[in-house]
């Protein structure tokens, strides 16, 4: 999800908003007609399915309507993953009391399983760092779109000053281990942190 989104408020059940809400949050404002079954088809190919996606997506939704209430600071520094209601924030701030609020925040919000707080607390970052961190994601989707030994569709992917941030399930503890190598191969990666789940396990 992008860190610079405002967004409209959701109607209470998914089965009535899912399609429409993915194609905005995922798909951009470019193309929502179109963006909106495609975006639904591909939250249906994923190991958590579209219902579970659509829940994810209503999360991620409410903890950053509670982060504008807060701090609209929050929203253009911080990003949110939401996955089988497992929260990952990212992001850097200068202000520590801006990272305990975010996932004072995100605990608050009914479904939420955990929070995985991975935001930095730092001066050192810029807009090079930024371009940089967006220029990583790209080349590591592209690798795990065309290894056809991993299921590229259940990864979500952060990077942050050059650290790679992973979230979401894996089928085998081998798949896993091919993506993370995928990381490593990538200019200006200094380190790559996984939070995916293998599936079956415990």
């Amino acid at each position: 999800m992008s860190r610079r989104m405002s967004l409209t408020r959701l109607a209470p059940h998914p089965s009535t908003w899912f399609v429409p809400v993915i194609a905005l949050l995922l798909g951009g404002c470019v193309g929502v007609a179109v963006g909106a079954g495609a975006t639904a088809g591909v939250a249906a190919y994923q190991e958590r399915g579209i219902e579970a996606a659509a829940i994810d997506l209503n999360l991620e939704a409410q903890i950053i309507k509670l982060w504008l209430q807060q701090d609209d600071m929050l929203t253009l520094k911080l990003g949110v993953e939401a996955y089988e209601g497992r929260i990952l924030l990212t992001g850097v701030v200068e202000d520590p009391q801006m990272q305990a609020d975010a996932v004072r925040l995100a605990w608050k919000v009914i479904g939420v399983k955990e929070v995985i707080n991975e935001i930095q607390v730092t001066s050192d970052s810029g807009v090079i760092d930024l371009a940089r961190d967006s220029w990583i994601t790209t080349q590591l989707k592209s690798k795990l779109t065309l290894d056809n030994k991993v299921l590229a569709i259940n990864y979500v992917i952060e990077t942050v000053n050059g650290i790679v941030y992973l979230i979401g399930i894996a089928q085998n503890q081998g798949e896993l281990d091919r993506v993370i190598a995928h990381s490593r191969t990538i200019s200006y990666v200094r380190q790559v942190i996984s939070h995916v789940r293998v599936k079956g396990a415990a």
